[in-house]
């Protein structure tokens, strides 16, 4: 079926052309005195009609297109949804629409994201925290569009940013398994690449050596992103002869994998095992036990970035815009004294 034009609304209203293009773009400026029955009538006509504007033409003429590139380091984890909902919705409030790009599990991946950013004209891009580990060539290419970028990151970085670091909360929550009683402390590493999360890596060494425990640092284990790669990373560290007390993991999605290991090997979390991750994803407070976590605020993080990225865009000029996520460790019931 053929696609109504603006020439067929005119027809339909018995206008000219020119006047639905200044209905739909409200140009009150040009002083064209367009009556209110007028303007009716070119509504009631695009309603009939069913008719959309071009938002290629639109975009051609205005020199914006109101879309924002989002590019997500994984689909797997819920966390990385959970940001995209904050973006989402900052950007429908504003009135602006969103372009995905692929998942980047691979080089032939994050070559096909490029190529699709470069082939969609977007007024800004926002990364989400993680993509430079997948994706490494991208900032590169982003520098040379010229275009503005906000990045949710757990460090520094050079473009405007959300820092979303865990540091604080990997010490708080140390500081709540050493208050049980904890000495044995391990930490399931399961990243793509080793320099992801090292935020919560540094922080947990860290607390080991000042608090004298710098022996446990032989529990920690580097494994890989899949729920499997944590469940026999935990069977392996609960096999030991003298295993940990208490497992932190760096996300809740793999934390749940880490206890189904703990329950094949007859150990019940918190009496046996304590174990707490990051991220508080919805599912954290329906596991059994309910997962302690320390939460980073994701959506609330997609709202910081948005905001970032639309003063960029209003303003150029600016100097850089750095913003904080609020990071707290909230404690459920898979934390417990040491046995």
């Amino acid at each position: 079926m053929k696609r109504p034009t603006q020439k067929d609304v005119a027809r339909k209203a018995g206008v000219s052309r020119s006047t639905v293009s200044y209905v739909l773009n409200d140009q009150t400026q040009l002083k064209i005195p367009i009556s209110d029955e007028t303007r009716q009538r070119v509504m009631d006509a695009i309603a009939e009609l069913g008719y959309e504007p071009d938002a290629r033409a639109q975009s051609l003429r205005s020199g914006s297109t109101n879309i924002v590139g989002v590019i997500i380091p994984v689909i797997q984890n819920p966390f990385f949804w959970q940001m995209l909902t904050g973006i989402s919705d900052a950007l429908q409030e504003a009135g602006y629409g969103l372009y995905l790009a692929p998942h980047l599990e691979d080089t032939n991946q994050a070559e096909t994201a490029i190529r699709e950013l470069k082939r969609h004209r977007v007024d800004g891009f926002i990364l989400l925290a993680a993509t430079r580990y997948f994706l490494p060539n991208i900032a590169d290419y982003l520098r040379k569009a010229g275009r503005p970028i906000v990045e949710i990151t757990a460090t520094q970085a050079e473009f405007d940013h959300v820092i979303h670091g865990y540091a604080s909360g990997t010490r708080d929550l140390m500081t709540h398994l050493f208050e049980l009683g904890h000495k044995r402390i391990g930490f399931v590493y399961g990243v793509a690449e080793e320099a992801q999360g090292s935020d919560r890596l540094f922080a947990y060494r860290e607390m080991l050596d000042n608090a004298g425990l710098s022996d446990s640092r032989r529990f920690e284990v580097y494994c890989g992103v899949e729920l499997e790669d944590a469940y026999q990373a935990a069977y392996d560290l609960l096999n030991q002869p003298e295993r940990p007390t208490a497992l932190l993991v760096i996300n809740d999605m793999l934390a749940v994998a880490v206890m189904r290991a703990a329950a094949d090997m007859g150990l019940t979390v918190p009496d046996d095992l304590s174990v707490a991750s990051f991220d508080d994803i919805p599912f954290s407070s329906y596991t059994l036990p309910r997962l302690t976590t320390v939460s980073g605020n994701a959506v609330g993080s997609g709202h910081s970035a948005v905001k970032l990225l639309l003063k960029r865009i209003a303003e150029p000029d600016l100097p850089q815009q750095v913003a904080t996520a609020e990071v707290q460790l909230i404690i459920r019931e898979s934390t417990g004294s040491v046995p």
